[in-house]
């Protein structure tokens, strides 16, 4: 006899929800399509980013943090790896893979191809990201465009 208890089933049903809604979250940072942002980034979402002391806000503040990662790396694309939920927050591991072919925190293009990963934070209400805290592994991706020594 399995039993499945009313909790269980709300947990699978927000699970399922949040899946559908990373996967077009994926998208979205893949294509920095506008029209997405606006869709799942409320207007009043806060970013923090690493070496920001000031979070970035709502759907241009993302499209903002994306165009940063692009000016370095113009092909980057982001696999979800990996996802835990747990009521509105999510923790997603991603990789980000691209070629260092403009200059980035200082460091003029090299070609090298990255491959490094993130672990970012989320808080979702009324099916959009109200929070962000991002974080890429900066010390690996520095390396790996031979900024810092291995």
């Amino acid at each position: 006899m399995h039993i499945i208890f009313a909790s269980d089933t709300i947990k699978k049903i927000v699970m399922g929800t949040h899946k559908d809604f990373f996967k077009q979250f994926v998208q979205f940072i893949n294509t920095a399509d506008e029209n997405l942002a606006q869709r799942l980034i409320s207007p009043v979402a806060k970013f923090h980013v690493p070496g920001q002391p000031e979070p970035a806000q709502g759907p241009k503040g993302y499209l903002m943090v994306i165009s940063m990662m692009r000016s370095g790396f113009p092909d980057i694309q982001w696999t979800l790896e990996d996802m835990i939920t747990e009521g509105d927050k999510v923790a997603a591991r991603f990789t980000m893979r691209g070629t260092h072919h403009g200059e980035f925190f200082g460091v003029p293009a090299t070609g090298k191809v990255i491959g490094i990963q993130a672990i970012n934070f989320y808080r979702l209400s009324n099916e959009q990201i109200i929070e962000e805290h991002g974080q890429p592994d900066m010390l690996e991706l520095l390396r790996q465009i031979g900024a810092i020594p291995n």
